[in-house]
Formats: C-alpha cells, sequence, structure tokens
C-alpha cells in the first residue's frame, strides 16, 4: 500500500511540473559607457515566440514592465528609461484595451552619470508579465546588478 501511495505521488509531481510552462523571457544586463562618466545601463530581454513582453506603458489590464534602481551615493540617474525595439499596438478582447508590448526583444535603457572616477555596482529588480495569444503567465520580479567602471 505505501508503494501505491509513493508511485501515485510521483506521477502527481511530475505531471504538475509538466504543467507549469518555463519562463519564455532571458535577460542580459550591461553598461555601456558613452562619455567620461556617463554610462547607459542596457537590460535586454529576449522572448520565445508567441509569446510578447509588455511595454512600461502598456494600455489598461497587464503588468506593464517596472524597473526599479536601488538608490547609488555614487550615481545620478539622467532622465527616463527608453525602450528600443519594434513595438506592436493591438486591441486586446482579453484586456478589453489597446496595449503595448514586444515580440522577440526589447532593451530597456537608461543613461547614469559617476559622481567620481569609481567602479561601482548599480543593482534593481524587473517586474514583467508575458502572455501569447492564449495565455498569461503570472508576473514575475528578477534582480540584477550591473558593474559600471
Amino acid at each position: 500500500m505505501k508503494k501505491l501511495f509513493f508511485i501515485l505521488a510521483a506521477v502527481c509531481l511530475t505531471l504538475s511540473v509538466q504543467a507549469q510552462p518555463k519562463d519564455p523571457v532571458s535577460w542580459k544586463y550591461e553598461a555601456k559607457k558613452q562619455a567620461d562618466g556617463s554610462y547607459d545601463l542596457v537590460i535586454t530581454s529576449t522572448v520565445e515566440k508567441p509569446w510578447h513582453i509588455y511595454s512600461q506603458n502598456t494600455g489598461k489590464g497587464p503588468i506593464p514592465t517596472a524597473i526599479v534602481f536601488k538608490p547609488n551615493p555614487l550615481v545620478t540617474v539622467v532622465g527616463k528609461i527608453k525602450e528600443e525595439g519594434k513595438q506592436e499596438k493591438v486591441y486586446d478582447p482579453n484586456f478589453k484595451s489597446e496595449v503595448l508590448f514586444y515580440s522577440g526583444s526589447v532593451q530597456f535603457v537608461q543613461r547614469i552619470r559617476l559622481k567620481a572616477k569609481v567602479k561601482t555596482n548599480i543593482a534593481g529588480s524587473v517586474e514583467y508579465m508575458v502572455c501569447n495569444d492564449e495565455q498569461c503567465l503570472p508576473p514575475k520580479k528578477v534582480n540584477f546588478e550591473i558593474t559600471v567602471q
């Protein structure tokens, strides 16, 4: 009887793990020097087909991508985060609104200035949601750290 219970438990566990889709998004983080003391923090999202990730400024309904940088006394943030990629705007009947999203890849770029010539790290998090034509995955939050030198 115990053997049967363990076999059934193992089968159920295997099925529940297989039923959950893996995260179709991968992230890359880097600092690109622009001028003396000025850098672009580039956060690149690569999304597997047929999924898409939402813009920071998407319409009502989906969770927009949100990037938060932890305060760093050695860094001044310049302007707002820019999105670079092929943005799509469609009416989504599930959300009953127009939404903005990216398929394939998108770069989120934040300009910063160092207050002194030092090596430092910029830490933060990205919260995002991905959907395809059939389903949306729950919002996810990932932490990151970018070295600036």
